[in-house]
């Protein structure tokens, strides 16, 4: 990858960030396009958010994606809020535009939208448990609203939590418990449970065929609650899809077009095979 005095820069705040896998995604749609960016990654401390937009803004840095810690920080550090960002408080894309200014938005929760789409699966009107209630269990929540899901039930240890996130829905939003799951049309994890270990995040007993099940977890691709859901007959959904259409979101706000999602996800799949031989 050649670079030019003319090279637009986008990057990822996050700490740590080494782990990320959106270099790869990014690059390989700028390499794909043709389009004159290059993607990289930015270690910003707990706390620094800010010093990091300082510097987008002085730096002339095109786009920036936000991971973990920094999201809810850079939220109060933007010019302005885009709908699904202001209802989250919390920010995983900023947008240079054309007057410099910088706007902030949510693109985790559409993305997921995306992911569901991508394989054939039509939220609109279904009933949806989502298990989970931190960031992303929140804007899945806020984005299934968005999609026009009939009734979106979170169901969370903490009952306040739930219902916090269940607010983001509106009336379509309830406080539910895991005996919701045997009547969902989609259901939703929303957690970290599963992320390279064969654990689940309830009982999977509850699963039936006809089901759509999503897992945001993507490592390993397979994971034991999707290969419990494909067992008994229902459709599964793995979570890389969501990373991968958040990211063609953000390219897409930063280039005023959509990348090659196929692309995206192959740079995916082959970093993540290459770390698995490494490891």
């Amino acid at each position: 990858m050649s670079s030019t005095a003319t090279t637009r820069v986008a990057g990822v705040i996050g700490s740590p960030v080494r782990h990320s896998l959106s270099p790869a995604l990014h690059n390989a749609a700028f390499t794909a396009s043709g389009a004159p960016w290059i993607y990289v990654a930015f270690e910003v401390a707990p706390g620094e958010a800010h010093r990091a937009l300082d510097a987008m803004r002085v730096l002339g840095i095109g786009g920036l994606s936000v991971t973990m810690p920094h999201k809810e920080q850079v939220a109060g550090c933007v010019d302005e809020l885009a709908p699904a960002a202001a209802a989250l408080r919390s920010v995983n894309t900023v947008v240079r535009r054309a007057d410099g200014s910088l706007e902030g938005h949510s693109t985790d929760g559409a993305g997921f939208v995306a992911s569901l789409r991508d394989a054939g699966v039509e939220p609109a009107g279904r009933r949806v448990v989502v298990i989970g209630a931190g960031a992303a269990g929140r804007a899945v929540v806020d984005a299934l609203a968005r999609a026009g899901a009939g009734a979106i039930d979170v169901v969370n240890r903490d009952p306040a939590r739930a219902a916090l996130a269940a607010q983001l829905a509106g009336p379509v939003g309830h406080v539910a418990t895991e005996a919701a799951i045997g009547h969902a049309d989609i259901v939703v994890n929303a957690t970290s449970v599963g992320m390279g270990t064969e654990d689940l995040p309830f009982d999977a007993t509850l699963l039936g065929a006809g089901q759509v099940v999503a897992d945001l977890v993507y490592h390993p691709l397979e994971t034991a609650l999707l290969r419990a859901a494909r067992q008994v007959g229902a459709t599964t959904v793995d979570g890389l899809g969501m990373l991968v259409h958040q990211a063609a979101l953000q390219q897409g706000l930063w280039l005023g077009a959509a990348p090659d999602t196929v692309v995206m996800r192959d740079a995916a799949l082959r970093e993540l095979e290459a770390r698995a031989r490494i490891a």
